[in-house]
């Protein structure tokens, strides 16, 4: 196996288009796994550790933009968390210190699992991502770049550079259901968002869907916001759980994360 390793963004673009696949990485955490128990075998490695324009964060008029080289630790950071709540308790639940110190935003959009920590949060904050060839640039709704289970939309020349989401909006938190607090692919996940400028309520889940998935309401309909989530669900039965239970789970998690913005 081939590891191919640029120093900036234009020579991974190059070695992007020149080897469609090879399978990009940073932080590994889940292509490692798969890789360790053979699940996958590729000719190339696109390692993107040294491309620093893909790494940090910055914001202007009150858009975030967040480097698809953002690890988890870093979305942990005081001033992030002002600006981005759900997103940084989120990043707290993620794996082990380890884990949160190597997994990034990137890898997060990359897998597009239903079940990714990172998605909810990004989806109430109004999400677009950023893919870059050698043909251009383009932006995509989170909403239409997940495409299925573990499906994007990224070209096979494509990389994801980054995502920008608005910052400040509201009120914010996230919840999952696991079968322990660390260390557990969640149950149901859920981000909520009461933004009462907008009079506008946002709640995306993880785990009961194909996709993460938004739903928004007016604030006037918060008494059937928790019935409306859960509703919008189309949960499966697995060893983690029942989608009976994912339902439920959820319409209780929708309860609580109102409860909790709306006395912030």
């Amino acid at each position: 196996m081939d590891v191919l390793t640029p120093r900036s963004l234009d020579e991974a673009l190059r070695l992007r288009a020149a080897h469609p696949d090879a399978l990009p990485i940073q932080g590994g955490t889940d292509l490692m796994v798969d890789l360790n128990f053979d699940r996958r075998r590729p000719e190339a490695l696109l390692n993107l550790n040294e491309v620093a324009e893909l790494k940090g964060w910055s914001r202007e008029n009150g858009v975030v933009r967040l480097g698809a080289g953002l690890t988890y630790t870093d979305a942990m950071s005081a001033k992030l968390a002002a600006l981005l709540p759900a997103f940084s308790e989120a990043s707290r639940t993620v794996g082990s210190p380890q884990i949160r110190n190597r997994g990034t935003i990137g890898g997060n959009l990359g897998t597009a699992s239903p079940a990714g920590d990172a998605l909810p949060p990004l989806l109430i904050s109004e999400c677009e991502v950023e893919l870059q060839s050698v043909r251009g640039e383009r932006r995509l709704a989170l909403e239409s770049f997940l495409i299925g289970p573990k499906r994007n939309a990224l070209a096979p020349d494509e990389l994801i550079l980054a995502v920008r989401v608005r910052g400040g909006l509201g009120t914010q938190t996230f919840m999952k259901v696991g079968p322990r607090n660390a260390m557990v692919i969640a149950v149901v996940s859920l981000a909520l968002g009461v933004d009462r400028e907008r009079g506008v309520l946002s709640a995306a889940f993880g785990s009961a869907a194909p996709v993460a998935t938004l739903v928004t309401a007016a604030l006037d309909d918060v008494d059937s916001f928790p019935e409306q989530v859960a509703a919008a669900a189309s949960p499966i039965d697995d060893v983690r759980g029942t989608g009976a239970y994912r339902r439920h789970a959820l319409r209780v998690l929708v309860a609580r994360a109102l409860e909790r913005c709306l006395t912030r």
